[in-house]
């Protein structure tokens, strides 16, 4: 029973804030349900994320009870929920679009690689044009292959930490929850 506890509170961060704009950006003025977010806060959510899983992160903001508003709550975890969302979405389509450049300029390399074997097999000393493709296609064949496995391999791993802080937070089963201090 014990560890069922310690497991559930793993899964919950909880802040204190001083008021409601503590989450949102001192430099946007807009009404909450369009605000940006502030990086600070980003940041601090982002570092409490680490250790935890999918499994439902619980966001427990604790507000004094002279400055709680339930209507700015709800609004509020709307735009924070709206938020995750949006930008887990984005980050998993330009995870996509790095993987299939790094496959397409792959296969282009492997495809030039082969066209350029082809006309070496049939002697290219003898053809100005052949000479002239197997200089052009071996080095292009050559960068196309290593360019597009470094986006492959270690280009769809640059936001890797965004987006499984993204993903926890918009499939996450848990709540948003406004409590009295």
């Amino acid at each position: 029973m014990q560890n069922n506890t310690l497991q559930k509170e793993a899964q919950e961060i909880y802040l204190k804030l001083e008021k409601y704009d503590d989450i949102f950006s001192d430099f946007d003025i807009r009404p909450y349900s369009k605000r940006a977010l502030s990086s600070d806060f980003l940041e601090e959510i982002k570092r409490a994320t680490i250790d935890k899983t999918n499994e439902g992160i619980n966001l427990i903001f604790h507000v004094s009870e002279n400055l709680r508003n339930e209507t700015q709550e709800v609004i509020i975890q709307t735009r924070l929920i709206e938020h995750f969302n949006k930008h887990q979405k984005i980050l998993t389509k330009e995870k996509s679009k790095v993987l299939k450049m790094g496959w397409s300029m792959t296969f282009f390399g492997f495809l030039f690689m082969i066209i350029a074997t082809y006309i070496m097999f049939k002697n290219p000393s003898e053809d100005l044009v052949s000479s002239f493709l197997i200089v052009f296609l071996e080095p292009a064949a050559w960068f196309l292959v290593w360019e597009g496995m470094e986006q492959v391999i270690f280009g769809s791993k640059k936001s890797k930490s965004d987006l499984e802080f993204y993903t926890k937070m918009s499939d996450s089963r848990g709540s948003i929850v406004f409590k009295t201090i």
